[in-house]
């Protein structure tokens, strides 16, 4: 079943996304389509060492949360899953057990990969922001990290 670009209603997609043929697969709903999530093995370990040095620093300080690419997040109408996110007791005091978070987080971060469309990064940033979310935009080729805050 392809499920790259497809409109369909957030109702459907969450629907289409816990088919167990498609529980395997990294699946977000983006303005209305659903986009296939597929990452490469050096994205993942510079993911993976964003995650852990997250975790150190908010265990440390008992703050909140920390997600790796396996969270997800709902932000505005759409279901988002970052390589790296994090959110605070104060906003979520439980750790969530939900497929996709109902609330958004403070930090989301975004591991470019090869297969990354630009337009559809653009319409995350802009809908992480609205949320009130801070985003970091990893390129790992470059070695550079993007920050977007909201306002």
């Amino acid at each position: 079943m392809g499920v790259q670009a497809q409109r369909v209603t957030l109702a459907e997609f969450e629907r289409l996304a816990l088919l167990p043929e498609n529980v395997d697969r990294r699946l977000e709903y983006v303005g209305g389509e659903i986009v296939e999530v597929v990452s490469n093995n050096y994205a993942s370990m510079v993911a993976a060492r964003i995650v852990a040095r997250l975790v150190l620093c908010v265990d440390e300080q008992g703050a909140g949360y920390v997600t790796g690419a396996d969270g997800g997040y709902s932000v505005g109408q759409d279901r988002y899953i970052p390589d790296a996110a994090f959110i605070s007791k104060k906003k979520q005091p439980d750790p969530p057990h939900h497929t996709w978070n109902p609330h958004p987080p403070h930090l989301a971060v975004e591991v470019l990969s090869p297969t990354d469309e630009p337009e559809v990064l653009r319409l995350k940033i802009a809908s992480y922001l609205s949320a009130g979310s801070i985003v970091w935009v990893v390129n790992p080729d470059k070695r550079q990290v993007e920050v977007y805050t909201p306002g």
